[in-house]
C-alpha cells in the first residue's frame, strides 16, 4: 500500500470519529411509557425504545448496523461501501447519508427495474452521491448473479466493502446487541420489527434468554427471518424468541385503510409517527395480541422503534 494510499485511510479513521460526534447521535436512546385504555384494562405496561430518535437521517437501528460496518471498512483500508436493497430501503437510504458524511464512496444495487422518476428514498440516495445500479427482481433474487456483478465491479472500479442487504452480518449484530445493554429495568417481553433479521438476532443474543423475544414479520410467511436469526442464534443456545407473521395487510408494502387511520390514532395518542411498513403493522399486531389476552397481567413489554420514518414521503402518508 503507497504512503498517498495510508495517509487517505487514516483521515477517512478519523473523519469517522469526528463525523459521530458532529452527527449528535443520541444514543442510548431514550424510552418513552404510553397509556392507553387498553393497556390500563389488561395492566400492561408498554415502553418503546426509541432508536427512531437517534438521528433524523440515520435513525432507528439503521446506526446500530453500520457502527462496526464502518470501523471494519476503515480498518481494511477501504474507502467504498456497496450494499443491496429494495426501492424504498430505509438502509441505503441511511448509508448513503453516513459514507456522504464520512467520506467514503457508496454504491446502491437496488431491487426492481430502474423507474422513470426516482422515489423519494432513491432520489435522496442519489442526492447524497451514492451510484445506484438497478437488478430486475428476478435477477435480483439468484446469488450467481451478485457474484457476478460484485467480480464485475471490483474488476472496473477495485476493490469494495460489502455490507449485505438490511446490513444483516456480524457487525451489524454487534451493534444490535447494544440495544438491550441501554435498558436499565427488567421486562418481560422485548418486541421489534423484522426484516433481515439482523437486529433481531442482536437483541436475542443480549437478552441472553432473560425474557421472551417477539418479531413481528410485515410478511405472510417468515421462513426466510427465521433461517437467517437461526445463523446467529442456535436453538440449543436461545429458546426464548418467536417470529410472528402478519396476518392483516398481506405482504412486505400491502398497506389499507385500516392501518392508515391506525397509524393517525396513534400519533394523535402518542404524539409518536409510525411508518407504515415495518412499526404501524407492529403495533397494530401487538395490540391485537394485547386485545386477546396473550400477555399476561402486570407484563412489561419494550417495543424497539428502528425509525424508517423517511419512507413515509415516497407514499405521501405523512399526514
Amino acid at each position: 500500500m503507497s504512503l498517498s494510499n495510508n495517509i487517505v485511510y487514516f483521515l477517512i479513521k478519523i473523519i469517522i470519529n469526528i463525523i459521530i460526534n458532529i452527527l449528535n447521535l443520541s444514543i442510548p436512546s431514550t424510552i418513552t411509557k404510553i397509556n392507553s385504555h387498553l393497556l390500563h384494562e389488561k395492566e400492561i405496561e408498554l415502553f418503546i425504545k426509541r432508536d427512531d430518535l437517534i438521528h433524523e437521517i440515520i435513525s432507528g437501528n439503521k446506526w446500530r448496523k453500520l457502527k462496526y460496518n464502518f470501523k471494519e471498512a476503515s480498518n481494511k483500508g477501504l474507502s467504498t461501501i456497496l450494499s443491496f436493497g429494495g426501492a424504498y430501503s430505509n438502509h441505503l437510504h441511511a448509508l448513503s447519508y453516513a459514507c456522504n458524511k464520512m467520506g467514503f464512496d457508496s454504491v446502491g444495487v437496488v431491487r426492481g427495474d430502474e423507474p422513470n422518476i426516482l422515489n423519494s428514498t432513491l432520489s435522496d440516495c442519489k442526492k447524497n452521491k451514492m451510484k445506484l445500479i438497478f437488478l430486475d427482481r428476478l435477477t435480483y433474487r439468484k446469488q450467481k448473479y451478485h457474484n457476478q456483478l460484485l467480480n464485475d465491479f471490483r474488476k472496473k472500479n477495485g476493490d469494495f466493502y460489502l455490507i449485505p442487504e438490511g446490513g444483516n452480518n456480524i457487525y451489524g449484530v454487534r451493534g444490535c446487541q447494544e440495544i438491550v445493554e441501554e435498558i436499565s429495568f427488567d421486562f418481560d417481553y422485548f418486541c421489534c420489527s423484522v426484516g433481515t433479521g439482523c437486529t433481531s438476532s442482536g437483541i436475542i443474543k443480549s437478552l441472553n434468554n432473560k425474557c421472551q423475544f417477539i418479531g413481528f414479520a410485515p410478511f405472510p410467511k417468515v421462513t426466510e427471518q427465521k433461517n437467517n436469526i437461526l445463523k446467529y442464534c442456535s436453538p440449543a443456545s436461545y429458546n426464548n424468541w418467536k417470529i410472528l407473521p402478519d396476518k392483516y395487510f398481506g405482504g412486505y408494502s400491502k398497506i389499507n385503510s385500516n392501518l392508515i387511520k391506525f397509524i393517525g390514532q396513534f400519533k394523535f395518542a402518542h404524539s409518536i409517527q409510525l411508518d407504515f411498513i415495518y412499526m404501524g403493522k407492529l403495533f397494530f399486531n401487538l395490540f391485537n395480541l394485547i386485545q386477546k389476552d396473550y400477555f399476561k397481567k402486570k407484563s412489561r413489554i419494550v417495543v424497539l422503534h428502528s425509525g424508517g420514518l423517511q419512507g413515509i414521503n415516497g407514499f405521501n402518508l405523512s399526514k
